[in-house]
């Protein structure tokens, strides 16, 4: 993909997962790759490696949720290389557990916080920007979860619900203005991004309960490729994009399988 060749790519949650993979990808196809993430020893790590193997990456300690952060990554990375190609709103998280045993700022606030407020944080920071420049791809990780409802997945479905509404709706503005918008929406990749403090399953146990997913390293594959071809939605996997064909077809059953599974949950996972 020589489109990339050359050209700036900022990636938040760049330290892991799928992050980590579209950095890695993104360096091979020998862009200039801005990593960033809070943690601040991870990201080190994952970028030693990119260099180690020749490739042209640097690390920036942020946080998503500090609109201040963004911007000045934005500006400073437009300074240095005269330019910003691609940014890749990513980090993210999940919080895995019932609605009703939500506190509000664990599982409410801070899912919101990071997983809405991160790419709108980007979007703000870098769509004036790229307008300026009369060009730039603006690449959003949202979910299958912001496509269809995800029981036991609340806060984390509505923020990501948020992401695909924001994607969609500046792909339009932007569209005349030579700005690019897509929102990705993978279905179940091996990330670590589960956490949850109110069931019986650690975060290893909840991967190993889960149906198996997609290794990172594919994903950031395809997503490169929907984002070649300028794909306003990128599903990732045929399972994810079968759901989101049945839910389309019939979103009532589909609510009554969510139903059905959440019933299943609290009688096997839920702690008392």
């Amino acid at each position: 993909m020589r489109m990339f060749k050359d050209k700036t790519a900022i990636v938040t949650g760049a330290a892991s997962g799928i992050g980590k993979a579209l950095s890695e990808e993104l360096a091979k196809r020998d862009a200039i790759v801005i990593l960033t993430d809070v943690n601040a020893e991870l990201l080190e790590k994952t970028t030693a490696s990119i260099r180690a193997d020749g490739y042209n990456a640097e690390s920036v300690v942020i946080d998503v949720t500090k609109f201040a952060d963004l911007k000045k990554l934005v500006d400073d990375t437009i300074t240095k290389y005269r330019r910003l190609d691609y940014l890749f709103n990513n980090a993210g998280i999940a919080v895995f557990a019932e609605a009703r045993d939500y506190t509000y700022e664990e599982e409410w606030r801070k899912v919101i916080d990071i997983d809405i407020y991160g790419p709108v944080n980007g979007a703000a920071a870098a769509f004036p920007k790229m307008v300026e420049q009369g060009f730039g791809h603006i690449v959003n990780t949202a979910s299958l979860a912001g496509l269809i409802p995800a029981s036991l997945l609340c806060s984390y479905s509505v923020a990501k619900h948020g992401v695909v509404g924001l994607s969609l709706t500046l792909r339009m503005e932007g569209k005349d203005l030579g700005v690019k918008v897509s929102v990705v929406c993978p279905g179940l990749i091996q990330t670590p991004i589960y956490q949850s403090r109110v069931i019986k399953l650690d975060q290893e146990q909840l991967l190993d309960k889960a149906p198996p997913g997609m290794p990172p390293e594919k994903c950031a594959r395809i997503i490169l490729r929907g984002v070649k071809r300028n794909k306003p939605i990128i599903v990732v996997s045929v399972f994810a994009k079968i759901l989101w064909g049945l839910y389309r077809i019939s979103p009532g059953m589909m609510l009554r399988l969510g139903e059905i599974f959440t019933r299943r949950f609290r009688k096997e996972y839920r702690i008392a």
